[in-house]
């Protein structure tokens, strides 16, 4: 039932890419769907976009194995897209444009910009991408029992040339639609497992938290703080504000921030996406629970180190066996199997954007207007596909490469860039009068170069059982993230950029003094008045 259930998906999914998919010369339809959903679309969409399957599988197996910890993460979750929804929301969707390149130029236009933004806009969605198709071998050979090398191999092949046609067919209406559909199965899945968990426990939830604390081997620990990091408070304090600051920065979420039609119904859209995530989230811990009571530990780390199975696991330990019992399970893992497809497309379509509008077209050829007609809105159309094509097939060969391995440590290297990078050029951007050129590209470098520095001496890398190289220790870096040194050092580079060249900002200030109403506020720039 499963894979027929995932041949059906994945042809319904492609024939809505091909149907909804832009016309040939219009680049607004491709970039952003022509601002066309409504708002309950569009954040829907956005939920879908936010809640990654790897942010699914690991935020439930975290919460089986940790209990406490698990579910402060799922908290941290919610809490950084009402972040998003009160702080950027707004000033993202009235700078308008395209990619994260278009949103920082308002403030510090040229070409070092674009480029730069378009090079941490990689390195931020590249490694959560070879996370989520590394991570699909082992899940479809789980889900559909073939233990083979080369069966693990097909699939993240064939699923990554699915995402490649998704994303460059699609565009971001196309993309948009197939996390509409995921995000509606997966809340359904979700709330049927966390019903029937329920419902084993007799609506009891002390019962379920008993009985999580008994299987887990942890004994009271697994309701206290401190478990997954061995209790080092400043550790979770460091992971905690990386997932806060990370996750709502990553340019595939803001990307959908361009998409509504109006800031009135990017309050709405935001509005529907934060219930939606707030609503699986906490499904999410019940079911992770719920896995740890009824599941186990031992079977859990047995089925891989990082829990990852957990949900799977959980959902046909509750549903029984007979067709009602085949049928829950077939939903939640067409509900998964979507989950990886919509994410990982999504992340290609923001990595090509930017590859075509920010490099190709602005970086390497100087500055077109955006509403060009054919045959230059053709041609970057064109290469906005093509690079969805290459940037697929480099996501897909990486996984293919590290399927081996455990590559969590990578979907961590995404929020930490999202993090360091990312969230302190947008508040500066978005916010700071004095805030220049030189601080721009300062924030996005320093924040970027020393995620990547710092992550190599974590225990993710090595010294632990579920790290890349188990078998080595070089760790040196105290902390499971990066995030309590490298988000203070990019805050710290913006500054230190902006306030030690003192020439370039009066002109920083009148640049923001211009563009100030439309940022904030949403009306017309002091220069079209």
């Amino acid at each position: 039932m499963s894979l027929v259930a995932f041949l059906a998906v994945a042809t319904v999914a492609l024939l809505l890419c091909v149907m909804t998919g832009p016309d040939r010369d219009d680049l607004a339809e491709f970039y952003t769907g022509s601002r066309s959903l409504p708002p309950l679309y569009n954040g829907l969409a956005l939920a879908g976009d936010y809640l990654s399957a790897a942010t699914v599988l690991g935020t439930t197996g975290i919460i089986a194995l940790t209990g406490y910890d698990g579910t402060i993460l799922a908290l941290s979750i919610t809490l950084s897209l009402v972040l998003l929804m009160f702080l950027l929301a707004e000033p993202l969707r009235n700078a308008g444009g395209f990619t994260m390149g278009d949103l920082l130029v308002r403030r510090a236009p040229g070409r070092a910009v674009r480029i730069t933004a378009c090079a941490v806009t990689l390195a931020a969605l590249v490694p959560m991408m070879v996370v989520q198709l590394a991570s699909s071998g082992d899940l479809l050979s789980f889900i559909l029992g073939f233990d083979s090398s080369g069966f693990r191999t097909g699939a993240i092949i064939g699923l990554g040339t699915l995402m490649i046609g998704y994303s460059a067919i699609g565009g971001m209406k196309g993309t948009a639609l197939i996390q509409i559909v995921k995000t509606v199965v997966l809340l359904v899945a979700s709330l049927t497992v966390a019903v029937l968990v329920m419902d084993r426990f007799g609506w009891d939830t002390g019962a379920l938290l008993g009985a999580a604390r008994q299987s887990s081997g942890a004994g009271a620990a697994y309701l206290r703080s401190g478990l997954q990091f061995e209790g080092s408070a400043l550790d979770m304090v460091s992971s905690e504000l990386t997932v806060v600051l990370g996750a709502a920065c990553l340019p595939h979420v803001t990307m959908r921030m361009t998409s509504a039609r109006s800031t009135a119904a990017m309050r709405r859209s935001l509005s529907w996406a934060v219930g939606v995530v707030a609503t699986i989230c906490l499904l999410l811990v019940v079911i992770g629970l719920g896995a740890g009571a009824l599941v186990g530990h031992e079977r859990i780390t047995e089925a891989g180190a990082s829990g990852n199975s957990a949900i799977l696991q959980i959902s046909g330990v509750v549903a029984g066996s007979g067709r009602a019992g085949a049928l829950i399970v077939t939903t939640m893992t067409t509900a998964i199997f979507l989950t990886l497809l919509a994410s990982v497309a999504a992340m290609i379509l923001a990595c090509a954007n930017s590859l075509a509008h920010d490099l190709f077209a602005h970086g390497l050829h100087g500055v077109r207007r955006p509403d060009r007609k054919p045959p230059a809105a053709l041609s970057e159309m064109r290469t906005a596909q093509a690079a969805a094509i290459v940037v697929g097939l480099l996501a897909t060969t990486l996984a293919v490469m590290a399927r081996h391995w455990n590559v969590q440590a990578l979907a961590t290297l995404s929020f930490c860039v999202g993090a360091s990078a990312l969230a302190p050029a947008l508040v500066y951007s978005m916010f700071w009068r004095r805030f220049t050129r030189t601080g721009l590209l300062s924030t996005l470098v320093v924040g970027t170069l020393s995620v990547l520095i710092l992550i190599t001496g974590t225990n993710l890398v090595s010294g632990s059982p579920s790290s890349v190289f188990p078998d080595h220790d070089f760790n040196w870096f105290p902390y499971t993230t990066t995030g309590l040194v490298s988000i203070p050092a990019g805050f710290l580079a913006g500054w230190l950029g902006t306030v030690l060249p003192r020439h370039t900002a009066p002109a920083a200030r009148r640049l923001y003094q211009a563009e100030e109403p439309r940022i904030l506020a949403g009306a017309p720039p002091v220069s079209q008045r």
